[in-house]
C-alpha cells in the first residue's frame, strides 16, 4: 500500500463530514471510524480497510477554499523529495511535520497544484 511514488492516501477536505458519511456510505458502501476524540477526522473503510480519510475544515486557514479531495504520495525519504521538489520550483506550503507513523508536507508543484508528499516513520511513537 505504501510504494514510493505512487499514490498512497486521499481525504476529503469538507465542511459537512455528516453529509459526507452519508453519501459516501449509500454510494460505496463505505463506513466511517473516528480518528481523533475531536471528530474532525474520520477514516472511510471498505470492508474494513482503510480507504480514505475526510478532514474538517474549520477556521480561517481554510477561508475560501471549496471542499475538494487532496492526495498524498508516498516517498521514502520525505528530505530529499522536498529538497528535489523545492528545487525544481515547487512552493512549500507546509514543511514536513509527523502525524500518527508518517511524516508528511504539503507544497504547491509548479503549475499551483497542491500535494502532499508522505513517507512512513521508522519509530511510529
Amino acid at each position: 500500500m505504501f510504494n514510493p511514488a505512487e499514490f498512497c492516501w486521499n481525504e476529503l477536505m469538507t465542511r459537512d463530514l455528516e453529509g459526507a458519511k452519508a453519501f459516501y456510505s449509500a454510494v460505496l458502501g463505505w463506513t466511517f471510524t473516528p480518528h481523533d476524540d475531536a471528530g474532525t477526522y474520520w477514516i472511510a473503510r471498505k470492508d474494513d480497510t482503510p480507504v480514505a480519510g475526510l478532514f474538517l475544515m474549520t477556521g480561517d486557514a481554510f477561508e475560501g477554499i471549496p471542499p475538494h479531495w487532496f492526495s498524498y504520495i508516498a516517498t521514502d525519504d520525505l528530505d530529499a523529495a522536498m529538497k528535489a521538489a523545492t528545487d525544481a520550483g515547487a512552493e512549500v506550503v507546509r514543511p514536513p511535520f509527523d502525524i500518527d507513523c508518517y511524516r508528511i508536507a504539503i507544497l504547491l508543484d509548479v503549475t499551483g497544484a497542491a500535494i502532499g508528499l508522505s513517507q512512513m516513520r521508522a519509530d511510529p511513537a
